[in-house]
């Protein structure tokens, strides 16, 4: 019974022997898991897209400082922020023809009141028609203190909800503009924070923003000797080529030196810089194995794995860090053995450097580094040799029974391919038998068990699929045995009216297969304990005979 794919597929999100995920399909899977930062939304926007507030040090009036207070919590004080504001776009649209000292003024009065509160009032100031005028402000007659005021105005109204973000779109010719080489860098900076919110927003304003020429005027500004404004245009151009469509990332690719450029920031750069890098790489490596090897040839993976010694201390870089590596070696095999050669100079090598991060308590580092584990233990036979022997089971087993969902899922699959060898094309793959021996007498089978008991199809399916490899490989009979023990017989006859149909047909034949009439029919025999018809406990007319 083969429950997996053909793991040969290099385009896979998993390259399982216990996951069926390949072509076109698992391809795009792994695009889309390159898209998110966990399943939390809220931290997925906050990376998509950030507000700038105002400076602490910045010398305020009594009534502004009150509203950046008690703004965002006194209904009252709100609502007057709002009124403010809206005043602020009429006292600037007054202003429109009158001299930069003043227009500059209400600019900054405007600025204020969209950057004091963790809440802007954004949509009263869209709705008093701010853009238009903001568009007007980014002239190129403009001076460097309006460029910066209206790049900031713009730059709060992309950061709210969509409909806000795309009322910016009219700015976005002139932003772009103001990335060359000629525009102050703190100017060039805000408008690229401007650009990076738009672009976190969806896909057709990523290709809006791809077709006026954002990608290479932001790519340009990577090579910053100013800290700050390389690390702005990093996280812009990751949220602008993070697609799903490939073709942002096929263009960077082929910029002149920015293989060269990439590496450099990875290998000297900040960790603040190096993780908007990383997120960049992310994209990249997710859309092609081309790109893997080209992040590989460049050598780009020695510095990348290096920074896996910071687990403990700066948990944003793991992410990203975790998610670059993880779709390299979900690639081939010959990439993996690049990965583990990277990390040889880590205490432990590479996967004791997983195996310290699986057991830091962070949840969402303990699921990308299981998932990288995963697909580690995907490989080759001397990879999963490498993967058992390396430290990890002992947390994954952990994991596996005590943690949340979505972290025992991830656990699961690298337990699960560390006990099926690699599979020729079209075949079933074969147990490891020594692995899986151990994995079982550790306590392993419950937490299986338990995933054929979720709700989640996936779940379920990896579960079903680990107790078949139980019951199929262990000698003398011993894996249905102790899969009963465990109760797994009850969790798979649940799924035997399932609505989903490959569930419902992989349980009913496991059922059949190993827990038919004939299931311990000869332990019965040989233990004497087969009951005759005088010492049974039913009366003669339920065993067909006659009442006297």
């Amino acid at each position: 019974m083969n429950f997996g794919g053909d793991g040969s597929a290099g385009t896979n999100l998993r390259r399982d022997p216990f996951k069926s995920s390949v072509g076109k399909g698992a391809g795009q899977r792994r695009r889309q898991a390159a898209l998110t930062v966990g399943k939390d939304r809220r931290e997925s926007v906050v990376r998509a897209k950030r507000l700038r507030r105002a400076d602490p040090a910045e010398q305020w009036d009594g009534d502004a400082m009150h509203i950046v207070t008690d703004g965002a919590d006194d209904e009252a004080a709100y609502k007057d922020l709002e009124d403010k504001t809206v005043a602020a776009v009429l006292n600037l649209k007054d202003l429109a023809k009158e001299n930069t000292a003043k227009r500059i003024e209400a600019l900054q009065i405007l600025r204020r009141l969209l950057s004091c509160s963790a809440y802007p009032p954004v949509h009263v100031a869209v709705q008093a028609g701010v853009v238009p005028l903001l568009v007007d402000c980014l002239g190129l007659d403009a001076t460097e203190d309006q460029l910066l005021e209206a790049a900031w105005c713009l730059t709060n109204i992309a950061s709210g909800d969509p409909e806000q973000t795309r009322a910016v779109k009219p700015a976005l010719p002139l932003l772009i503009i103001r990335l060359g080489e000629n525009t102050p860098a703190q100017v060039v900076e805000q408008c690229a924070w401007a650009i990076g919110n738009v672009a976190g927003e969806a896909e057709d304003l990523r290709d809006c923003l791809f077709q006026l020429g954002a990608l290479s005027a932001l790519a340009r500004n990577l090579s910053s000797p100013i800290i700050t404004l390389a690390r702005t245009a990093a996280w812009a151009l990751s949220n602008l080529i993070k697609g799903p469509n490939p073709r942002a990332v096929l263009e960077l690719m082929e910029m002149d030196g920015i293989i060269d450029i990439l590496g450099r920031l990875v290998s000297n750069g900040d960790d603040e810089l190096v993780v908007e890098v990383a997120w960049v790489l992310v994209y990249v490596t997710s859309m092609s194995d081309v790109h893997c090897s080209q992040i590989i040839h460049a050598g780009l993976l020695a510095p990348l794995v290096a920074r896996l010694t910071h687990c403990r201390r700066h948990h944003p870089l793991m992410i990203p860090i975790l998610r670059c590596i993880g779709n390299i070696v979900a690639s081939d095999n010959s990439k993996c053995d690049d990965v583990l050669l990277a990390g040889q100079s880590l205490p432990g090598g590479i996967i004791g450097a997983l195996a310290r991060i699986l057991e830091t308590g962070q949840r969402t580092l303990q699921k990308e580094a299981a998932w990288v584990v995963s697909n580690l233990a995907a490989g080759s036979i001397s990879h999963k040799v490498a993967v058992f022997k390396g430290g990890v089971v002992p947390p994954l087993l952990h994991l596996l029974a005590t943690s949340a969902f979505d972290v025992r899922k991830e656990a699961a699959y690298a337990l699960g391919n560390l006990c099926v060898a690699p599979r020729e094309q079209g075949a079933e793959g074969k147990p490891i038998l020594e692995h899986l021996t151990v994995l079982v007498d550790r306590g392993c089978l419950m937490g299986f068990i338990a995933l054929v008991k979720s709700p989640d199809l996936e779940a379920a399916k990896l579960g079903l699929q680990f107790l078949e490899l139980v019951m199929r490989a262990l000698p003398n009979g011993k894996g249905p045995k102790l899969v009963e023990k465990e109760d797994g017989i009850a969790a798979m006859e649940e799924l035997q009216f399932h609505d989903n149909e490959e569930l419902r047909i992989m349980s009913n034949i496991l059922v059949d297969q190993y827990f038919g009439e004939d299931y311990g029919f000869e332990e019965e025999l040989e233990s004497g304990d087969m009951r005759t018809e005088d010492d049974s406990e039913y009366p003669p007319w339920r065993r067909g005979g006659l009442a006297g």
